[in-house]
């Protein structure tokens, strides 16, 4: 999908933007600037990072080492008088004025099971983050449409109470020549500006709704607060793309549900750590390669310089550990019961929730044509007492109940339609269909 992104200038004004976003352009908008969505993308190169640091803790270490030392005062030794035969021992200093060294070292773990289990778990996170930016972008384009039905429902219902309004205004109108020429009383004239009124009062509370509403979607897109929205899809559209039957044929598999993988991935990470807790008892195994060159001298200038080098093998074997691998293997175990359980109860919840939106999709379809035949009787029902009103023969306390009659039915019209928006899309999320 394109994004049009309009850029306008106004004469004497500075230059605005004004993001126009059909549905569909706005969940890819959202997937692309979330906040939430890059901090999971940046979860996942961080776990690559990981994934590499972790390997190459095994691969070749080499490092290097230089030092020189200047024995201000050499150590004095007491060595027995061999020749002389006596007693008496004679003080004697051993080694040099200056010291040097310079020596290069490679280090290979050879084999390390535990070492082994973390490359295996730091490639399953990586893959759990992988899994949890779809996660994260699944819920953002549900976020994003849920408020995209919300702000055009607040439209329809801001056109309901314009037109109501207008109407009214008329009426009121008419009331007003009405009591001039003696056909109305003052009562009706007050009853009609009441309900003007009021209605106007309901329409400055659905403005500053709306504008909430807009607020709500521009933190979602991850926009500043000041740029303008502008969006193209229609409640006809929207309605015209529930298709109740087609979606309540279709089958549900749990096992493909975000939610169950990330939580399957838990149990694999616990799985992995309990191998991880065994590992411990396993030996170490890591060679070393060494090569020095050592100098000595009593003069700077002097120093001889002598090389040396060795080749070892280091094994480390655990043999006792006073009952504590014993207790971290214990709670390693503990910890996969729990995710297992966890995991049981979640496939539960994703069965139950499944049948649930499924009868909650049904009674909200017939809600929903329910209110919309309620909304055309009450139509009727406000046009003809109106019309009585004219002609003198209705009053305006029968008018005013037409009307509110009318407006109650266009507001349940409008509740009916946003929770069947709203249910279909709980389902779409719960089938993967975003």
């Amino acid at each position: 999908m394109s994004l049009a992104l309009i850029w306008g200038t106004l004469a004497g004004q500075e230059t605005e933007n004004e993001l126009v976003l059909s549905l569909d352009e706005a969940q890819e908008y959202a997937i692309q600037h979330n906040k939430m969505v890059i901090s999971a993308r940046l979860d996942v190169n961080a776990s690559k990072m990981a994934l590499w640091e972790m390997i190459s803790a095994g691969l070749p270490q080499v490092s290097s080492s230089a030092g020189i030392t200047d024995n201000i005062k050499q150590m004095v030794f007491l060595m027995p008088d061999f020749f002389g035969g006596t007693d008496t021992k004679i003080p004697i200093t051993m080694g040099s004025q200056y010291n040097a060294s310079v020596g290069l070292q490679a280090s290979m773990l050879l084999f390390n099971a535990p070492y082994l289990v973390g490359i295996e778990t730091t490639k399953l996170a990586k893959k759990l983050a992988e899994t949890n930016v779809s996660s994260t972008e699944l819920d953002v384009r549900e976020a994003v449409t849920s408020v995209y039905y919300l702000i055009l429902v607040s439209e329809e219902s801001l056109r309901i109470l314009n037109g109501n309004l207008e109407n009214l205004r008329e009426t009121l109108k008419s009331t007003r020549t009405m009591f001039n020429v003696g056909m109305a009383e003052s009562t009706d004239v007050d009853q009609m500006v009441s309900n003007v009124n009021m209605v106007e009062n309901s329409r400055s509370m659905l403005e500053r709704t709306m504008e909430m509403n807009y607020n709500l979607l521009r933190f979602q897109l991850g926009v500043e607060s000041d740029t303008k929205i502008r969006l193209t899809g229609t409640l006809d559209d929207l309605t015209q793309a529930v298709h109740v039957e087609e979606l309540l044929s279709q089958e549900f598999n749990y096992t493909n549900n975000l939610s169950y993988k990330l939580i399957e991935g838990q149990e694999q990470l616990s799985e992995l750590g309990l191998k991880a807790q065994k590992a411990q008892v396993l030996p170490t195994l890591a060679g070393v390669i060494q090569t020095t060159k050592t100098g000595m001298g009593d003069k700077m200038s002097e120093i001889d310089w002598y090389n040396s080098s060795l080749i070892a093998l280091q094994l480390s074997v655990p043999i006792i550990a006073s009952g504590q691998r014993y207790a971290r293997i214990k709670k390693a175990q503990i910890n996969l019961e729990k995710a297992r359980n966890t995991k049981d109860m979640i496939s539960d919840q994703l069965r139950i929730q499944e049948k649930q939106l499924r009868y909650n999709l049904v009674n909200a379809n017939l809600q929903y044509k329910s209110q919309k035949d309620n909304v055309e009787v009450s139509r009727r029902v406000y046009t003809s007492t109106e019309n009585k009103f004219k002609q003198g023969m209705a009053s305006s306390l029968e008018l005013t109940q037409a009307n509110s009659l009318y407006l109650q039915a266009e507001n349940n019209y409008v509740s009916a339609l946003m929770n069947l928006l709203q249910t279909k899309l709980a389902l779409d999320k719960l089938l993967n269909n975003m």
